[in-house]
């Protein structure tokens, strides 16, 4: 009645031991480590650079707990934080020769201290929020009125090049504050540009001023056109944040909208403060300009004589070149870029795709400088690098663009990966900055262990006191469910924090109910006279439906906070979802396989040991 079979205990043990290989790793703690990554989107870390970086620690007397190179770069673990300060300092001083001109990021971090064989098996400890970690917080106010006159300015350039377009005579073309205003002579001209404007942008409203020989159209952005470019800016701006975050190596940053011209940026287990702010502070652009290949033009400007309107830049992977300053195209007519290959030569490539305006002046560009080198910059700080500078084969309209040549396919897609990053749709400011030290989000950790542990430790001593040796079974059932609760928030790689915390310590409240039904049915099916052997099975079985009704009327209202909720509320309904699940899972299925090893193969079994079980009559005697 009471025998579960062999399969049946195989899968609670299976579940148990995964349980706890997956647990062990947040037993071990972090390692401080320094992070050494690009600072430029051309240069690249690998294996050569790790061989670098060895040898650096090496030369310096530098002990080491191992080093290795990932997706973000070097990183190598020390003993201590002094260790990890010299490091950085040494590694600073050889890879960034030039201050001022910064080739590398070499950040402080913090890596877990697992051992490699649970490493291994994908083992790995659960990230912690920045109130147990410690780090940085930071509040950005997005200027959303730099957005709209970037809008604006990009939208003369594109009023120029239609009016040329339609052969419509001007007397200028200027923005003017939070408007354009095309100036014209003659009123049949301004009407003429008025339906032509009214056709090519729809998202600006378009009003007649002046008169006599000082006739003006007027252009304004329409509100839904505003409100679309500023979420726009928003989400862009994002965009940047988590590809520039990367760079620090930061295990689940926080990146989330505030209100509507607002950024949340919360970096975890960032001890240099500085540099976060130095990588979040970076503005990128993209511009296309035509290189000069005039003859001798290049010799003069190497032997230090650049002719006037050209600068001297280095291509990537190559010679040094010189670029006009002229600026063709700049990043924000980009919609798109996928790499792919070449369809004639079949070599890696960069497709790029370009809105209607950018399409326009690429063509005309491309018509008039066929045979002529093309250089794509990336500007980052004032200086510039050249991503690639091909040669215009032909005339290239639709908006489809072909980067390609001496590019591999990883080369290609990262270029491609640069150009869709792009730059800040708008300049943003920090407003507000708050450091949470590692002493501070270790003791958060030690507050909420302590009240985890004592919250454990009175339930199992009124389980155990009360409910005897079923209650010392619900107390092992109460911890193979925190075992298997903290293994699956392991195995997600979710981040715990506080609110986290006390979902735990809830759900543990919460586990114990099952239990507690489960004992009383089976004491009640005791004072009814049922043998023990019966009362177990009808216990276990008449109280599953009142278990499953209370956790998935509980479990209903954790999806609500997880669907509606956000920041805390939502890590808060992680866990308290996921620990319902457990506390199903190891109130039945484990406390029943646990009590059928007990009592079920006594097949003469009298009584069983569930605390004072009072019977009709008792009283009486």
């Amino acid at each position: 009645m009471n025998r579960y079979p062999l399969w049946k205990y195989l899968i609670v043990a299976a579940a148990l031991v995964l349980g706890f290989v997956y647990t062990l790793p947040n037993f071990f703690g972090e390692s401080p480590a320094v992070q050494l990554s690009s600072a430029k989107a051309t240069l690249k870390v690998d294996e050569r650079t790790l061989a670098r970086a060895a040898e650096v620690l090496k030369a310096g007397g530098i002990a080491h707990d191992g080093i290795q190179v990932d997706t973000t770069g070097v990183k190598a673990r020390f003993k201590d934080t002094d260790t990890q300060l010299k490091a950085k300092d040494a590694l600073e001083k050889a890879f960034n020769t030039d201050p001022s001109d910064p080739q590398y990021v070499v950040a402080l971090n913090l890596l877990s201290a697992s051992p490699q064989w649970l490493t291994s098996l994908h083992a790995l400890p659960m990230y912690l929020g920045l109130d147990l970690r410690g780090g940085v917080h930071f509040l950005l106010q997005v200027d959303m009125k730099g957005a709209l006159q970037k809008r604006l300015d990009s939208t003369a350039a594109d009023l120029r090049t239609l009016m040329r377009d339609k052969s419509v005579r001007h007397a200028g073309i200027n923005r003017e504050g939070d408007r354009v205003v095309i100036r014209f002579r003659e009123a049949d001209v301004r009407d003429k540009a008025r339906s032509a404007l009214a056709d090519a942008q729809p998202d600006l409203a378009i009003a007649d001023q002046g008169e006599g020989q000082d006739l003006r159209l007027v252009a304004t952005l329409k509100p839904e056109a505003q409100r679309r470019i500023q979420e726009f800016a928003l989400k862009q701006n994002m965009t940047t944040l988590h590809n520039r975050i990367n760079e620090l190596g930061v295990a689940e940053p926080v990146i989330q909208q505030q209100g509507v011209d607002r950024i949340v940026v919360q970096l975890p287990g960032v001890q240099d403060t500085a540099k976060a702010k130095d990588i979040l502070g970076r503005t990128a652009t993209l511009e296309i300009r035509m290189v000069d290949d005039a003859p001798g033009a290049l010799q003069a400007a190497l032997a230090g004589n650049v002719p006037f309107g050209d600068e001297l830049y280095t291509e990537r992977g190559g010679p040094q070149l010189l670029v006009k300053k002229q600026v063709v195209l700049t990043g924000d007519r980009l919609t798109d870029a996928q790499p792919g290959f070449d369809s004639q030569t079949h070599e890696p490539a960069v497709h790029l795709t370009l809105d209607s305006a950018g399409a326009r002046i690429f063509r005309d560009i491309t018509r008039e400088n066929v045979g002529k080198r093309m250089a794509i910059l990336l500007i980052e700080k004032g200086k510039g690098e050249v991503v690639t500078a091909p040669v215009i084969r032909t005339e290239i309209g639709g908006g489809r663009v072909q980067i390609s040549g001496r590019m591999t396919t990883t080369e290609a897609n990262d270029v491609a990966l640069l150009l869709r990053a792009g730059s800040l749709a708008a300049p943003m400011d920090i407003i507000e900055e708050r450091t949470i030290g590692p002493s501070l989000g270790a003791d958060n950790i030690q507050k909420g262990f302590h009240s985890t542990m004592w919250g454990f430790a009175a339930i199992a001593l009124f389980m155990i006191v009360y409910y005897q040796i079923f209650g010392v079974v619900s107390v092992i059932a109460l911890a193979s469910n925190l075992l298997l609760l903290v293994a699956i928030l392991s195995m997600l790689q979710a981040t715990l924090t506080l609110p986290g915390i006390a979902a735990i310590a809830l759900t543990l409240g919460m586990a114990i109910d099952s239990n507690v039904l489960i004992n009383e049915r089976v004491r009640e099916e005791l004072r009814n006279g049922s043998p023990p052997q019966a009362a177990i099975a009808a216990g276990y079985e008449r109280a599953f439906d009142t278990i499953l009704d209370s956790n998935v009327t509980t479990l209903i209202a954790g999806l609500a906070l997880l669907i509606f909720g956000s920041g805390p509320v939502r890590g808060f309904a992680v866990v308290h979802c996921l620990g319902i699940l457990t506390s199903i899972f190891s109130a039945v299925v484990i406390s029943r396989a646990m009590v059928n090893l007990i009592y079920g193969r006594q097949k003469k079994l009298t009584k069983v040991a569930i605390g004072q079980v009072w019977k009709p009559g008792l009283a009486t005697k």
